[in-house]
């Protein structure tokens, strides 16, 4: 096969994946139509028997048969889980089918220019990560900013709290004041708690969808002065001064030990015969 229609190729697929990402529909747009397909199931079964199930289920494909394969799968909701940090809308199944594609399709193009099939196979495995790595780096830096903003909603909920307002309404003036994701996790804390859910499971589903320490610590003293009880708003401020304290102290590593870090970054990039050259 020619150069050219390697290129073509690739460009067809670049374009064709640019397409399909602008043309997406938006948050605001499926929740509208999840919106209009409810509505128009009830109106087709208003004179029918009423078996819709109550309870919450999360939809690994829009293919009926494959989420209940993808529902036997283990860790299909361990990506999913990770989908749902990283704030994507994809599905388990455009995750898991995407890579595949990816994977085939770069150990196909590689096959042409390396000298063996094996090397291939390790080309499109590494092509095929790419999806799954970017995940990885888009839920880091949605707990990140996550992390920077909770101090913030913690001295709002004190404040509330101290205004003489329930924990369950201080967890809605976070949710509706405070920008995402902070503002998005605590408004699901607070539609699960206000559906019926046992406060303390709510906030342990808070736990396990933000797994930062910084969460895990202030959900353990809301759940330890509910248990013992006390002043919940003293707690929350002292919890904000501990997080605070520990952003400052990371802040003054960081700086300390920034020549270090450049330095073994410049000699990790050097080739070995400049650094023999050098020593």
């Amino acid at each position: 096969m020619s150069v050219f229609m390697i290129l073509f190729l690739i460009l067809f697929a670049v374009v064709f994946v640019v397409l399909l990402f602008a043309m997406r529909r938006t948050k605001d747009e499926q929740s509208v139509q999840q919106r209009l397909t409810m509505i128009e199931k009830s109106l087709a079964g208003a004179g029918e028997e009423d078996t819709t199930d109550i309870l919450k289920t999360e939809v690994l494909s829009d293919v009926p048969w494959l989420d209940q394969i993808l529902q036997m799968v283990p860790f299909s909701n361990q990506l999913r889980r990770l989908l749902y940090q990283a704030d994507s809308h994809w599905t388990v199944a455009k995750l898991i089918f995407g890579s595949l594609l990816v994977a085939a399709c770069a150990t196909w193009v590689a096959s042409f220019r390396v000298p063996t099939f094996a090397l291939a196979i390790i080309v499109g495995v590494a092509a095929g990560a790419v999806p799954y790595t970017y995940l990885v780096w888009k839920k880091g830096a949605r707990m990140k900013k996550f992390e920077e903003l909770l101090p913030d909603a913690i001295d709002l909920m004190s404040r509330g709290m101290k205004a003489g307002h329930a924990i369950n309404s201080a967890i809605e003036m976070v949710s509706q004041e405070v920008p995402d994701p902070v503002g998005t996790e605590f408004r699901r804390t607070f539609e699960e708690q206000n559906f019926g859910l046992p406060m303390r499971e709510a906030l342990l589903n808070l736990a396990r969808r933000v797994p930062i320490p910084d969460v895990q610590f202030v959900i353990t003293a809301m759940l330890v002065q509910r248990e013992t009880g006390g002043n919940l708003a003293e707690i929350l401020d002292k919890t904000t001064v501990v997080i605070r304290e520990r952003f400052r102290l990371r802040g003054q590593l960081r700086t300390y030990t920034a020549q270090g870090r450049m330095t073994g970054w410049i000699l990790s990039a050097l080739p070995r015969k400049v650094i023999d050259i050098k020593v």
